[in-house]
């Protein structure tokens, strides 16, 4: 995994990017804060997210991928490689449009009005707070709907 690290002032609510200008005081406490890390893991990390939330999330990503949901600027130029001897299961357009049904089914199961904040912190990376922020949610209220998203993915694929 690529790690991107800055230094960032610890606060009560977590880490937070802080300006210092020339002639104010750096702040007391500081930590260093992986840039490119999964906000998923991070909530995880801190004990915000339980195992099984974490699971939900990643098994949602999972599907995303494989879907081949995320946005393409250009032509894809993947060679296509066809097995000569018969492959058991499914081939690999149809592993793409069960990942697909996956993710949909999984999306309709949290619910209407949460897809946005799993998208956008599950699918897309976003960090908890843009997501609240581009939302128009109160501060730290993205947790608690994360939570709630979460656990109804996590009963539509059966992680217990």
């Amino acid at each position: 995994m690529e790690r991107h690290l800055v230094e960032r002032e610890l606060t009560p609510e977590g880490p937070r990017r802080t300006r210092v200008r020339p002639g104010e005081r750096r702040p007391t406490r500081t930590v260093t804060v992986n840039l490119a890390e999964s906000p998923l893991t991070w909530l995880h990390a801190r004990g915000h997210l339980t195992d099984r939330l974490r699971d939900a999330g990643e098994a949602l990503l999972r599907d995303y991928e494989r879907a081949q949901l995320s946005a393409s600027v250009t032509m894809r130029w993947d060679p296509v490689r066809v097995k000569t001897t018969g492959e058991r299961g499914l081939a690999p357009g149809e592993r793409q449009v069960a990942a697909r049904q996956r993710f949909d089914g999984a999306i309709r199961a949290a619910g209407k009005g949460l897809e946005d904040i799993l998208w956008r912190v599950v699918c897309a990376g976003e960090p908890l707070p843009q997501a609240e922020k581009t939302l128009g949610w109160p501060a730290r209220s993205g947790k608690l709907v994360l939570r709630i998203a979460l656990d109804r993915v996590a009963e539509f694929y059966r992680i217990t």
